[in-house]
């Protein structure tokens, strides 16, 4: 299972996890809890080079579709097919098999800049 605590985070509420040169990407926890019940996910397309901050997936829950942006410029060389047929693993495990997308090559200076566990909750906890 992922550690919370070792993951960067946006104050768009998405976490990333690098690993060298990739980065695995997913909604935190106070997201899926807001979005609440994920229907469909609009994954992105493999190849696809984003920019820190461009829309990169959607999330789709009963109440509203919530776009999800990359907290890292690179190329989407993996998404998790699985949230096809599985959407709910969104909001039963957000940091483990709830994981949306992998970017990569990722440079470990844009990560470094979003914040840790800590600052991220503090955040929220300010009402974001």
């Amino acid at each position: 299972m992922a550690d919370p605590r070792q993951l960067r985070y946006t104050k768009t509420h998405e976490w990333i996890r690098p690993d060298g040169k990739k980065a695995v990407v997913g909604i935190t926890q106070h997201a899926q809890e807001e979005i609440s019940d994920v229907v469909f996910v609009e994954l992105p397309k493999l190849g696809r080079a984003v920019r820190q901050g461009d829309e990169v997936a959607v999330v789709e829950s009963v109440k509203a579709a919530f776009s999800i942006y990359a907290p890292a410029s690179g190329t989407v060389s993996q998404v998790n097919e699985a949230l096809a047929k599985d959407p709910g693993a969104i909001n039963r495990s957000p940091y483990d098999d709830g994981w949306i997308f992998v970017l990569e090559p990722v440079d470990p200076k844009e990560a470094d800049g979003l914040l840790s566990h800590d600052q991220y909750e503090e955040w929220v906890k300010g009402g974001h």
